[in-house]
């Protein structure tokens, strides 16, 4: 048990450094495979227990969905109720439903792509190995448990102050509205943290790569290659993690190892974005749909467009829909950034490159650096969401002008709208604006 234990916390390989994570991942459904063996020799071996989870799972979850929406329970219509805000609770619960159908899904068919990228991560650590690169697989394991841990109690905290609120005001919400409203949150995160590991790994090999390639800069310029030939020489280290770069090789022997290495972290770019594009899509389009309708209940009280009949204060109502707004623009913001952070560090490998072909005297190093020029011309990283749109800070200016663009046609409805604010119909309170346009129509008629 204290090998266990000890193995735990201390990983020795690319593998167990992710097994916590996985574990976690295991138990909500979304990755139904386990990690066996010992270290150095692990491998991944799917599970039927983990198919089952996730269908149980995914049953589940569509009942309180289906039952939600066909009772009309909300969390939404405890605060008030409009019409608006009707067809948006009840096209957050379908979108919700759609969404969570889509991550069990692809979780299980395309699980086997998930195992492929695992093993592509540790193939591109023994790589780096060679070439004298070792990772501190203790700091990256702590760093899941820091991120499982702040997920954890940041949806706890949410959970807790919102339930409070809704019980110090008398409310005591049905058990599948619950559901529908709390739970979604939780699994998408658990996918953004997933996707966030692996392009973490990804941006620590080409900050590696660049290492390596840096060093070899650096002894050309210093003008000692036969020297340190015969010696051993450390780079500098990356943040928290354990870099050693040893030059023993040749320096021909070192840029063809370096392009094998770049081959190996481009393919593990093109499979997480094969697998995860799915995924992506329905994470940021949950995302928009609950910040757009947030962001317009939070708007209206604010500016008073509205006489809503509610319990709640109205501190009370901004702080739970801001901070639910809040919650999924983490989302999409951790997701644009992890994806931004290793695509601009995959772009520098090209400038170090040709700054070696520039200093570089031999031709047999010459003609291998052109070699790697041809191959990053070709090989490049990218992360879309099925397709439709890349997923780098663009995406920023995409999702606040469709944002803008929606808010105020919101905005616009409801100024129009004869019984806005309170959901009774004919006992609205009317705008002057609109009042004199019913008298003019009554007139004519």
């Amino acid at each position: 048990m204290s090998g266990f234990w000890r193995e735990l916390f201390r990983p020795k390989d690319a593998h167990g450094s992710e097994q916590t994570l996985l574990l976690c991942t295991y138990i909500l459904g979304l990755t139904p495979f386990r990690l066996r063996g010992p270290a150095g020799a692990r491998r991944f071996q799917l599970s039927k227990i983990g198919y089952l989870n996730a269908l149980l799972q995914l049953s589940f979850f569509s009942y309180c969905f289906l039952r939600a929406l066909i009772q009309q329970q909300s969390i939404v219509g405890y605060f008030f109720k409009s019409e608006i805000s009707q067809v948006g609770d009840s096209l957050q619960k379908f979108i919700g439903m759609t969404g969570m159908s889509i991550l069990f899904l692809c979780s299980t068919i395309r699980v086997r792509l998930l195992i492929h990228l695992c093993n592509l991560i540790s193939r591109i650590d023994g790589h780096l190995l060679d070439v004298g690169v070792a990772f501190d697989y203790p700091a990256i394991m702590r760093l899941r448990h820091s991120q499982l841990l702040l997920m954890s109690a940041v949806q706890l905290a949410y959970l807790a102050s919102s339930t409070w609120m809704l019980l110090r005001n008398d409310v005591r919400p049905s058990y599948p509205a619950a559901v529908a409203f709390y739970v979604p949150l939780i699994f998408l995160l658990s996918t953004v943290i997933l996707f966030g590991a692996f392009l973490h790994r990804l941006w620590q090999h080409f900050d590696a790569l660049n290492k390596v390639l840096k060093n070899l800069s650096h002894q050309w310029d210093s003008r000692s290659l036969k020297a340190v030939a015969q010696k051993q020489r450390s780079l500098q280290c990356l943040d928290s993690f354990s870099m050693y770069t040893i030059v023993t090789k040749d320096p021909a022997e070192i840029i063809q190892e370096s392009m094998e290495i770049h081959h190996l972290i481009c393919e593990a770019a093109a499979t997480a974005n094969k697998y995860f594009t799915y995924q992506l899509l329905t994470i940021i389009s949950i995302a928009f749909l609950i910040i757009v309708f947030d962001a317009y209940y939070v708007l209206e009280t604010l500016l008073g467009k509205s006489k809503r009949e509610s319990k709640f204060k109205t501190v009370e109502f901004v702080t739970f829909f801001s901070c639910q707004m809040i919650l999924y623009l983490i989302a999409i913001i951790s997701i644009v950034e992890g994806s931004n952070r290793a695509i601009k560090k995959s772009e520098k490998t090209g400038g170090i490159v040709h700054s070696l072909m520039n200093k570089t005297k031999s031709p047999e190093v010459k003609e291998k650096l052109q070699q790697f020029s041809m191959q990053l011309l070709h090989l490049k990283i990218n992360f879309t969401a099925a397709g439709l749109f890349n997923i780098d800070r663009t995406l920023y200016f995409t999702i606040s002008g469709a944002l803008t663009t929606y808010l105020i046609i919101l905005l616009q409805f409801t100024s129009n709208s004869p019984n806005h604010g309170n959901g009774n119909g004919g006992n609205g309170n009317y705008y002057p604006c609109c009042e004199t346009f019913n008298n003019i129509t009554n007139n004519t008629n």
